[in-house]
């Protein structure tokens, strides 16, 4: 009976220390819920919400080139191509390739317009794991999370890798009303927010860093500029 009774208790402490403790990070494989007013969009949405209005061209901000109609005629298995809007400073996103390193391909919205390679990313969809990789065209280099990184630099997005894996993977969310766009880092689960209030190289980069959909500094617009 006391053999049985020990066997029980040794059963009962290895369930314990299996079990994840409160607060622990989510798992990866699949992307958290979504916020309140933000739906998930899938490989088959993107192209169908980038193109279903929001601007029109006549607020008086810079669109990008073929944002007044941004087609949803390319099929839903295609890659697209597209350029990321800051709704806090109106800025679009660019792969900064020439920053020395170890801030290489570091994103930040700092482009008044889409002038080029620089400020498109090829979205990629992974059925997986449900979530997207962004390629810069500015180095064909897919963006990723530096985890790894101390200080104000922890979590900066940065066009650097030449394959996918968690560090290059988000979900992305789009909230209909508002017309605007989030995305969550696979890696820590945090969503990106443009570092408006930062000063120097890294001013107005993109971190994977906010809990929740807080304001303008998580959300953007999506203009679509190829197919």
């Amino acid at each position: 009976m006391t053999s049985a009774v020990l066997s029980l208790s040794v059963l009962l402490a290895a369930s314990a220390l299996a079990t994840p403790a409160a607060g622990a990070a989510p798992r990866n494989d699949k992307p958290a819920a979504a916020p309140a007013g933000w739906e998930r969009v899938d490989g088959s949405e993107l192209a169908r919400f980038a193109g279903s209005g929001g601007n029109d061209g006549n607020d008086g901000r810079t669109q990008a080139p073929a944002a007044t109609d941004r087609s949803a005629s390319a099929r839903a298995d295609d890659i697209g191509t597209y350029a990321l809007k800051s709704v806090r400073n109106g800025k679009f996103t660019a792969t900064e390739k020439n920053y020395t390193a170890p801030n290489t391909g570091v994103l930040r919205a700092r482009s008044a317009a889409v002038t080029g390679a620089w400020e498109g990313f090829a979205f990629e969809w992974h059925e997986a794991t449900e979530t997207y990789a962004l390629k810069s065209l500015a180095n064909n280099r897919y963006v990723a999370v530096e985890g790894n990184y101390t200080g104000n630099a922890q979590n900066v997005l940065r066009a650097r890798s030449t394959g996918t894996g968690t560090w290059e993977r988000f979900t992305l969310y789009y909230n209909e009303d508002a017309d605007r766009w989030a995305l969550q880092s696979a890696l820590n689960g945090r969503f990106v927010a443009m570092e408006n209030s930062y000063t120097g190289s890294l001013q107005y980069a993109l971190r994977a860093r906010s809990l929740e959909v807080t304001g303008s500094w998580e959300q953007f617009e999506l203009f679509q500029i190829g197919g």
